[in-house]
C-alpha cells in the first residue's frame, strides 16, 4: 500500500478550502492546506464580500445623512469624503475577521498550513517550495480572479478591479465602470454615494442580466436616483488615456459615444484560477478554464476534488462553503452525497437589495415550466413606509400544484428577508403554515406572510366559498 505524507491536501485558503480543511482535520484526518498568498481567507475576505459590504455600509450611512430632511431632521451639508479613512475602516474589519481565518486557528484545529504555489507532478503529489508533497486525496479550491475582456487599449491604461479598489487612498472624482453585474453595480452605487460621478457601461440592455427585468429595474431606478449614469446596449471600441484619466470609446443605440473618468473599474466577469498547476498534465479535465466536476465534486481524477469558484459554477461564498461540505462527505466519510443547487440563494447588495432563491421568471421560462406569480409591493408595508423605504416588491413563483418554485425580493434588507423563504423551501413548509405564522408587527418580514397568504386569501374569499357559506347559514336558519 502506498504511503502518503498527508491524508488530504487542500490547495486554496478561501471559503471552500477552509471549510474542507477545518472539517476534515476535526475528524482526525491529517490535512495539509496550501495557499499561494501569505494569508488565509481568500478573495471573499480580502477583496470581495467583506470589504465590499463594509464599503457599502459607509456609503449608505453617508446617503442617509444626506436624506436627513426626509425624516423631519435639519438638512445636512455633506463634507467631502476622506477615502483613506473609509479604506482604513475596511482594513480594520478585515483584520478582525482574519483572526477566525488565521494560520494559528487552523493549526489549533490540526491543519498544517504552508504558503507557496503548488504544481502537480502526478495525481497524488505536488511540487511545493522546492520539494514534493503527497496526499491520498486532493481538493482544488483556488478560487477565481477578475477577467480582462479583449478590449483595444485596455492593457495600456491604468484600471481598477476588485483586488485594488478597496485600498484606494483618494476618492475618484469620476469613475467609469465596465460591466453591469453584482460587483459593478454595488461599487457604482457606493462610489456615487460617497461623492464620485459614476457611469456604468453595460453590454446588454439590462443590468444584473440573470435577474428578471422588473426586479432589476428597482435596483437601476434606485441608482439613477442616486445620480449614477447608465449606458446600456453598448459595444466598447477602445479604451485610451487622456489627461486626467481614461476615456472609453463606444457605440450605443446607433451612436458613437465617449465616456471619460478619472478612474476605470473593470468588472466584466471572473476566470477560474487553474493555470500553472499542471492540472491537464495529470488528466484533470477543464472546460473554458474551469475544473469540471460531477455532482459529488469529483474531477475526472476520482481522488481529486474541486469546490468553489474554481469550478466556474456558482461563484458565491456560501456556495463554496456548501460544496466544501459535499467534499468532506465524499472524501472523508466516503458517503456518496451529491450537490443540489435547487434552492441556492443569492443577493446583490445594492439599495434596494435584490435577493433570490429558486427560479425566477427567466429560469422558469427557459425550463418551459408553467407558473403562477404572486406579487406584493413594499408600499403595502407599514414598516417600510415608517423607514422611508417603500421602494421594492416581493415576487413568488408557484408551479401548477401551487408549490413555490422561487422567490425574489427587491427591497431594503432583501437578503435578510429572503432567509425565511430559504428555510421554508428547504424545510418543505407549506404556504398555509407560513401565512398562518404570527409575525411581529411592524416588521418588513410581514411581507413574506402577506405574499404567502395572498393566493390562499383569493381561494378563501372566492365566490365559491361565499356561496357555500350562504347555503350553510341558510340551512342553520
Amino acid at each position: 500500500m502506498a504511503r502518503y505524507d498527508y491524508d488530504l491536501g487542500v490547495i486554496g485558503g478561501g471559503a471552500a478550502g477552509l471549510t474542507v480543511a477545518a472539517g476534515a482535520a476535526q475528524l482526525g484526518v491529517k490535512v495539509l492546506l496550501i495557499d499561494k498568498e501569505d494569508k488565509l481567507g481568500g478573495d471573499c475576505l480580502h477583496y470581495g464580500c467583506v470589504p465590499s459590504k463594509t464599503l457599502i455600509r459607509s456609503a449608505r450611512v453617508r446617503h442617509l445623512m444626506g436624506r436627513a430632511g426626509d425624516f423631519g431632521l435639519p438638512e445636512v451639508e455633506l463634507p467631502p469624503v476622506d477615502f483613506a479613512q473609509v479604506a482604513k475602516r475596511i482594513s480594520e474589519v478585515i483584520d478582525i475577521i482574519q483572526v477566525h481565518d488565521s494560520v494559528e486557528r487552523f493549526n489549533s484545529l490540526g491543519v498544517e498550513v504552508r504558503f507557496g504555489e503548488a504544481c502537480f507532478v502526478d495525481t497524488h503529489s505536488v511540487f511545493l517550495n522546492g520539494s514534493n508533497v503527497s496526499a491520498r486525496s486532493w481538493v482544488l479550491a483556488t478560487g477565481s480572479s477578475p477577467s480582462m475582456p479583449p478590449i483595444k487599449g485596455l492593457d495600456e491604461v491604468p484600471y481598477l478591479t476588485n483586488i485594488d479598489i478597496f485600498s484606494l487612498q483618494e476618492l475618484p472624482e469620476s469613475l467609469v465602470v465596465l460591466g453591469g453585474g453584482p460587483i459593478a453595480v454595488e461599487m457604482a452605487q457606493s462610489f456615487q454615494r460617497l461623492g464620485s460621478k459614476v457611469t456604468v457601461i453595460q453590454r446588454s440592455n439590462q443590468i444584473l442580466s440573470r435577474e428578471d427585468e422588473d426586479m432589476a429595474a428597482y435596483v437601476m431606478d434606485g441608482m439613477v436616483e442616486d445620480g449614477v449614469r447608465f449606458v446600456l446596449g453598448s459595444k466598447i471600441d477602445e479604451v485610451r488615456k487622456f489627461d486626467g484619466g481614461v476615456e472609453v470609446l463606444l457605440e450605443s443605440g446607433g451612436e458613437k459615444l465617449s465616456v471619460a473618468g478619472s478612474q476605470l473599474l473593470v468588472a466584466m466577469g471572473r476566470s477560474s484560477n487553474t493555470s500553472g498547476m499542471g492540472l491537464e498534465d495529470i488528466g484533470v479535465e477543464l472546460a473554458r478554464g474551469s475544473v469540471v466536476v460531477d455532482a459529488r465534486m469529483r474531477t475526472s481524477v476520482p481522488h481529486i476534488y474541486a469546490a468553489g469558484d474554481v469550478t466556474g459554477k456558482y461563484r458565491f461564498t456560501h456556495a463554496a462553503g456548501y460544496e466544501g461540505g459535499i467534499v468532506v462527505s465524499n472524501a472523508v466519510f466516503r458517503l456518496p452525497r451529491k450537490a443540489n443547487y435547487t434552492w441556492l440563494p443569492w443577493c446583490t447588495y445594492t439599495d434596494p437589495e435584490l435577493a433570490s432563491v429558486g427560479m425566477n421568471e427567466k429560469a422558469a421560462l427557459k425550463a418551459d415550466i408553467n407558473y403562477k406569480m404572486v406579487v406584493e409591493e413594499f408600499l403595502a408595508s407599514d414598516r417600510a413606509l415608517a423607514e422611508g423605504e417603500g421602494r421594492g416588491r416581493i415576487k413568488l413563483l408557484l408551479n401548477e400544484k401551487g408549490k413555490p418554485i422561487g422567490c425574489q425580493i427587491a427591497a431594503v434588507h432583501a437578503g435578510e428577508l429572503l432567509s425565511e423563504w430559504v428555510a421554508a423551501v428547504n424545510g418543505k413548509v407549506g404556504l398555509a403554515t407560513l401565512a398562518g405564522a404570527i409575525h411581529p408587527y411592524p416588521t418588513l418580514a410581514e411581507m413574506n406572510k402577506k405574499v404567502a397568504g395572498k393566493l390562499l386569501g383569493e381561494k378563501l374569499f372566492s365566490d365559491r366559498v361565499r356561496k357555500i357559506l350562504k347555503l350553510l347559514f341558510s340551512y342553520r336558519g
